[in-house]
């Protein structure tokens, strides 16, 4: 899944991994029931509801997409820790290399296990990632029932008021 990514941007959105519906259609966030899109919009970031076919007007308003580690799989959980601390390195090299001003991970569960940070917590990290600020934000992922459109919303507008203001 190619990354939707160039230098300098305000806020690099880096999901886990691809799923298996989003490599086939060939857009980040595709699966029905995904609420990416609509939290994105939702909490400021884009004019209207993008669709993943779509995803390319992000370069425009500032933000891109990526992920953690690049395998598409069914869920997250089939992921290895090796895959994910292997990954949580590879991210670090692309930060460094496109230099976004903010990287937002969205799943606080892979963040831990990518960076080795059992202890994190949903919101802007202590550390930066290369020199970018970091943030950690909910999966939005139609599976993870934890939280709902408008709690999604609440926390990505947090992450757009912070990165609005450099």
């Amino acid at each position: 899944m190619p990354d939707v990514i160039a230098p300098g941007l305000r806020v690099l959105f880096c999901g886990i991994n691809p799923s298996l519906y989003s490599v086939v259609v060939g857009h980040h966030f595709a699966r029905p029931g995904n609420r990416f899109w609509p939290t994105l919009h939702a909490a400021g970031f884009t004019p209207r509801r993008l669709k993943p076919a779509e995803q390319i007007e992000l370069l425009g308003l500032g933000y891109g997409i990526t992920n953690v580690v690049d395998r598409a799989t069914a869920t997250a959980a089939e992921l290895s820790a090796e895959e994910l601390v292997r990954g949580g390195r590879q991210l670090v090299a692309k930060v460094r290399r496109y230099r976004p001003h903010v990287i937002a991970v969205l799943g606080v569960s892979a963040y831990r296990a990518a960076f080795g940070r059992p202890q994190a917590a949903l919101g802007l990290q202590p550390e930066p990632l290369g020199e970018a600020r970091l943030w950690v934000l909910p999966n939005p992922s139609g599976l993870n029932a934890h939280y709902r459109l408008e709690d999604l919303a609440r926390l990505f507008s947090e992450l757009r008021q912070v990165a609005a203001t450099g």
